[in-house]
């Protein structure tokens, strides 16, 4: 354990940002550089001798919090990176980018604020990357056995490393012409500069990991013939179909999901574009969904010059405690201001779409709305609320509502989908079809990072039992699984 007065003598601190009027002339990352190691020793002597800590049961990976936390107090940085990579193949993807439910279950979060665990997850990750204390793990003996890898994302980079290492040949196959999925082009620079994903993929390269961009299995290659390559399969293709708004005026320019809308703006920090054909710059703006997607589409509104920026959210505003029904241990619905929310724009709850109107040429103009509320459990519209705001440019971020369907590579396997649209899989993560396995949103549906990469690693070690009839790679969650979170 660390310092066991450290929770006493030391407050929660956590990363500091950039001044708003400085970030959002830029697409770095918000934080000010190296503003946590001067603080994380003193933070990570917060984490108290709690005797079950919970917040391995938070966390999906089953993170060895509680040790890493012990090294990083004492600086010990290559023992703590050691046990960070233990059960995560890519610390500094989720210490940005995770919402941190093993927060919402620190013990220490009982009466306290809670140990800021993800400011020393990726304090750890950004030492070790320094130091060179990450170098690649090639396997001491190749297998002879083959595994395509559909997806790039963190289930799919997760998985391939973890058959790579077990001495298998992997070709990860991703349809866009780079690697890294939505961590590539769906996550705003500002949250995660891509040079994080492409010093990873160099590792995996040097592991032995092949890569393949701009092709999509099903389409440019048929399923069928994947499966005849490869002695297994591991899809990891993510829950890409957006959830849709199919009110009067969808149809109206203007009108993008947030996966279209993103993309572009990451194109041009890649070099693909000067400037995205598809900006916000001197527009008004609606992002409906006030999900972390909404969140990037606000901060990449910001930068682009919108000249309002609106968030709508059909459920009430969240409280800022917890409520009775989500007490401790529970990952709670808290209000959340990101550090997008922080550079401006207004934030609209409990409201609903009613239509959009557009101008002569089809261009939308406006967004109409009404307030709601729940009565006897069902949404319902409160007359006399309709109004309309102005939207020159909308954004749909409502999430997303399964897998890819059409580009045939669920027929072409032959693969039997779950009540809820999904890819269905056993608690090994294997399909109806033998040697085919399924991993991340695929299987699972829209969820968060440290599900991904942990249903990568488990579906990993289904594959290398298949492969070889047996396993040394880490023991798995089961698909069923769901930790403390909702």
């Amino acid at each position: 354990m660390a310092d066991p007065k450290g929770f006493l003598n030391h407050g929660r601190e956590v990363a500091r940002t950039r001044p708003v009027e400085e970030r959002v002339k830029d697409w770095n990352e918000v934080y000010v550089p190296g503003s946590l190691l001067p603080i994380i020793s003193k933070q990570a002597s917060r984490c108290m001798d709690c005797g079950i800590p919970f917040c391995h049961n938070g966390c999906p990976l089953g993170n060895l919090i509680p040790e890493w936390n012990d090294y990083a107090y004492r600086e010990d940085w290559a023992a703590a990176s050691e046990r960070l990579h233990a059960t995560n193949n890519f610390p500094e993807f989720t210490g940005r980018l995770c919402p941190a439910p093993c927060e919402s279950a620190c013990v220490l979060g009982i009466n306290q604020p809670a140990v800021t665990i993800k400011n020393v997850e990726v304090s750890i990750i950004d030492k070790a990357w320094e130091t060179g204390d990450v170098a690649p793990q090639a396997p001491e003996r190749l297998s002879g056995k083959t595994v395509a890898v559909i997806g790039s994302g963190p289930a799919g980079l997760a998985a391939a490393q973890q058959l790579t290492r077990a001495g298998h040949t992997v070709a990860v196959y991703e349809r866009a012409d780079r690697i890294g999925g939505l961590l590539r082009y769906g996550i705003p620079e500002f949250k995660m500069e891509k040079r994080h994903i492409n010093r990873r993929i160099e590792q995996m390269r040097a592991e032995g990991t092949r890569f393949r961009t701009g092709i999509e299995i099903g389409r440019d290659l048929k399923a069928t013939d994947l499966r005849k390559r490869y002695d297994a399969v591991v899809i990891a293709a993510g829950a890409t179909v957006s959830r849709d708004l199919p009110v009067p005026g969808r149809e109206l320019n203007g009108i993008h999901f947030a996966m279209e809308y993103l993309p572009l703006a990451n194109k041009v920090q890649e070099g693909d574009f000067v400037t995205p054909p598809l900006t916000a710059e001197g527009k008004h703006v609606v992002v409906i969904g006030g999900g972390d997607t909404g969140a990037d589409c606000v901060g990449t509104a910001h930068r682009q010059g919108a000249a309002s920026v609106t968030q709508l959210e059909i459920m009430p505003q969240p409280g800022e405690e917890r409520n009775p029904g989500q007490p401790w241990p529970t990952f709670p619905m808290l209000y959340k201001v990101t550090s997008a929310h922080e550079e401006g724009g207004e934030r609209i709850y409990s409201v609903s779409t009613t239509h959009f109107e557009g101008d002569e040429d089809g261009n939308v103009q406006w967004l109409h709305l009404v307030e709601v509320e729940f009565v006897d459990g069902k949404l319902t519209q409160k007359p006399g609320t309709e109004r309309k705001i102005p939207a020159q440019l909308v954004t749909l971020a409502m999430g997303f509502t399964g897998t890819d369907q059409e580009n045939g590579l669920v027929s072409q396997f032959g693969l039997e989908l779950d009540q809820r649209g999904n890819i269905a899989r056993d608690a090994d993560f294997a399909t109806n079809v033998p040697g085919v396995y399924v991993a991340g949103d695929a299987g699972r549906g829209q969820s968060l990072i440290v599900w991904a990469i942990a249903e990568g690693r488990s579906a990993a070690r289904g594959v290398d039992r298949f492969l070889t009839g047996a396993s040394e790679l880490p023991a798995p969650i089961r698909p069923t699984d769901r930790a403390l979170m909702v």
